[in-house]
């Protein structure tokens, strides 16, 4: 913001009688014209979805707002287990463990992708950026975002749909085929198949329908909320997490260091 600019915002602005959001009043213009998918997307970006737009933000938080048990789920319910007046507390336990390794790894896919595309506007083949960045990474001894998956093997069948849903409906483009490009040259460079993941084809539609790659990684955190919600209303009813806490005691050994070891 140049120096002499006044701070301001143009999301939202609350008065006596009305609430402005992205210039456009609430209660008469929005409440009840509009669903929340098409909603945060117009909080996101200031524009209403076209209809793929609409679609396919509809299908991602479909498809990324539950995975069973995993981190951000087990530690929202414990952490509701613990204290059970601060539910909100709880939601923020399960958000604050989404990162690279789970759940947040969709930003760093559409970076990547960003990266590799910048490459083939200058001339350079897709398939050869992505050999050529796999190379790279592999050499460094780094991850590669979007790929591999402990549970789905060998496909995760939520990228699979979301890749032929891109296809039937006509919007994959550069960014889906450089996903695809990265899937054979991972194969090649690790020299062993590694599964193409959810975060990767997500990152991938959502860049090719026009989204900005800090969108990517938004739409993850607010899907999984809703997952978060559903698991601490059942943590209320049907307990469980003191049963997580002692599953990890038990699973896990404990080692006595000597003194001299300690020192």
């Amino acid at each position: 913001m140049p120096d002499d600019e006044a701070p301001a915002t143009t999301i939202a602005r609350a008065y006596p009688d009305r609430v402005e959001v992205r210039g456009r009043d609430l209660s008469a213009d929005l409440m009840g014209q509009i669903g929340f998918t098409e909603y945060f997307h117009l909080l996101l970006t200031g524009r209403e979805p076209t209809e793929d737009q609409r679609f396919f933000l509809d299908l991602l938080l479909v498809a990324i707002a539950e995975h069973g048990l995993m981190p951000s789920n087990v530690a929202a319910r414990m952490t509701l287990a613990a204290d059970p007046d601060s539910p909100q507390g709880a939601v923020a336990a399960g958000i604050l463990g989404a990162g690279p390794v789970v759940l947040g790894a969709a930003g760093e896919c559409a970076r990547l992708l960003e990266r590799a595309q910048a490459r083939v506007s200058s001339g350079e083949a897709p398939e050869t950026v992505a050999v050529s960045i796999a190379n790279e990474i592999r050499a460094a001894a780094g991850r590669i975002p979007g790929f591999g998956h402990p549970l789905h093997r060998p496909v995760d069948p939520r990228a699979e749909r979301i890749l032929d849903f891109a296809d039937a409906r006509g919007v994959s483009g550069a960014h889906v085929r450089l996903a695809r490009e990265f899937r054979d040259a991972v194969a090649a460079v690790w020299e062993r198949a590694l599964t193409l993941n959810v975060a990767m084809a997500s990152a991938a539609v959502m860049l090719d329908l026009g989204y900005a790659s800090a969108d990517a990684g938004a739409v993850p955190i607010l899907a999984r909320t809703a997952g978060l919600l559903a698991h601490l209303a059942e943590e209320r009813g049907r307990p469980l997490g003191f049963v997580l806490a002692a599953a990890a005691e038990e699973a896990v050994g404990y080692e006595r260091e000597s003194p001299s070891a300690a020192g």
